[in-house]
């Protein structure tokens, strides 16, 4: 046993123990959980959605045995608003949060319930590993996290890993390209920098997320509790750099440019880190009692792939929201499902919280629904019990693709059924009928004034609800 593993064990134990005693709380039949989320990840970047580039044999297994689901929606066109989305299961408006943060001055706000405070007050072992964008992630000069801003513990995480994310030294990696490759020099594990004496220290920071999950499940796996384990990629987010071999050799071809042959060596690599961990599991015996759920936070950027979609990253049509969803869970899902309902990133933690039988707080106020009757072979839920749904996004002027923004420019959306309507500071443009034109090639909105009309009142109610920003 090595010296860090050692070290991760007894901050595990320490942890529970700062926690509480919530064995009697435990059930032993109550699945493990585990999230895995992409960053910006487009629609059809996986071979099980069509794509015809990058082979993803791991993430295909989890879609054929249990459900692909081919219209799930993220929160947000951009990272940090879906990502608040996944953990509270609210809209990310509620708390104010408009655009990606900046490294700077934005966070989500400690008074947040999370699904991971949820899981871990029933008593879950609860866990963040790789990217977290949502602020809280500054250091001083000796290398511990700065407490002025809530981080991943403030938000209900027994134990975490991630990069520090502070300004001007992810803005310089990034431009370098060094991001992924030296990744491991800049983790922050626990509040603390890990020093260049940590065997996670020079790693590729795919191989420090995937190998340290890798690692945290075999441990899991010996506690009384099940375990909820929330590892967010930073793949295939920009910058593009080589994967490792055999993943770049493997994805080289023909009149290939450059960034596309790295895009596609980082898809390969997260997709060979999945399936490291599914092999854990399989070694482990706990396959079948584990549920695990892989999308992504928004739309493709510049060298994704979105089949005929609308827009992509930074845009709400919906090549910049619709992403890719398959999830397992053997003892409950029935294997080999493809399912065309409605799903959002807000309806998560209901999900998670109902697998795990969890009850809500009465006071909990939420924008998603669970999908677990779904997921178990029941209808999904009805468009007149999800009513309308929103989305809001500061304007960005620039597509993040290869080509112009669609105009007119749009900074909302509000989504009845199969209407979609955007909205430019809550005024409409578009209308859409998003089950007969999916790629929004046909504005209908002088044909339904009256939906128009109700669907825009709709939406100015939402936009003038109040916020929760502390």
């Amino acid at each position: 046993m090595n010296r860090h593993f050692c070290y991760f064990l007894s901050l595990v134990s320490i942890s529970f123990y700062l926690a509480g005693d919530t064995s009697d709380a435990c059930a032993d039949d109550r699945p493990n959980i585990i999230l895995l989320l992409a960053d910006d990840l487009g629609y059809g970047d996986l071979s099980c959605f069509g794509s015809p580039a990058v082979k993803t044999p791991h993430l295909d297994r989890l879609a054929n045995e249990g459900m692909k689901w081919t219209r799930f929606y993220a929160g947000s066109a951009v990272c940090s608003p879906t990502r608040a989305s996944v953990l509270t299961g609210r809209y990310p408006l509620r708390f104010g949060i408009t655009k990606h943060f900046n490294d700077r001055n934005q966070w989500l706000p400690e008074s947040a319930t999370t699904v991971a405070e949820l899981l871990r007050d029933a008593g879950y072992n609860t866990a963040h590993v790789g990217k977290w964008h949502l602020g809280g992630l500054h250091v001083d000069d000796k290398g511990t996290r700065l407490t002025n801003q809530p981080g991943p513990g403030q938000h209900g995480f027994h134990f975490y890993q991630t990069q520090i994310e502070q300004q001007p030294l992810r803005g310089r990696m990034g431009k370098e390209r060094t991001l992924f490759r030296q990744g491991g020099t800049v983790l922050l594990r626990n509040d603390q920098r890990v020093g260049d004496d940590d065997p996670y220290y020079p790693k590729h920071f795919t191989d420090a997320n995937g190998d340290f999950a890798v690692e945290m499940i075999e441990t899991f796996s010996a506690q009384e509790q099940p375990f909820f384990l929330n590892l967010w990629w930073l793949v295939p987010h920009k910058p593009y750099e080589p994967a490792p071999e055999p993943h770049w050799s493997d994805t080289a071809a023909v009149d290939l440019s450059d960034d596309q042959h790295r895009f596609r060596s980082m898809v390969q690599h997260m997709d060979g880190k999945v399936g490291a961990i599914l092999k854990k599991l399989d070694e482990l015996k706990i396959a079948d009692n584990t549920l695990v759920l892989f999308t992504s936070d928004n739309g493709a950027a510049y060298e994704g792939f979105i089949h005929d979609l609308k827009g992509g990253k930074t845009d709400l049509h919906d090549g910049g929201i619709r992403v890719p969803m398959v999830v397992r869970w053997p003892a409950a899902i029935p294997a080999g499902q493809t399912s065309e309902a409605f799903g959002h990133s807000n309806d998560l933690l209901p999900t998670f919280c109902e697998a795990a039988e969890v009850e809500l707080p009465s006071d909990l106020p939420l924008d998603g629904l669970s999908l677990l009757p779904h997921l178990k072979g029941d209808a999904p839920p009805s468009a007149q019990a999800r009513g309308t749904v929103f989305w809001q996004l500061d304007l960005y002027k620039n597509l993040q693709r290869h080509s112009p923004k669609p105009k007119p420019y749009a900074t909302e959306v509000a989504m009845r059924g199969k209407w979609k309507l955007l909205a430019l500071n809550g005024t409409p443009v578009e209308l859409f009928d998003i089950h007969a034109d999916p790629n929004e090639t046909q504005n209908v909105m002088a044909d339904h004034p009256d939906l128009v009309a109700s669907l825009t009142a709709e939406l100015a109610k939402w936009l003038g609800a109040p916020r929760e920003t502390k």
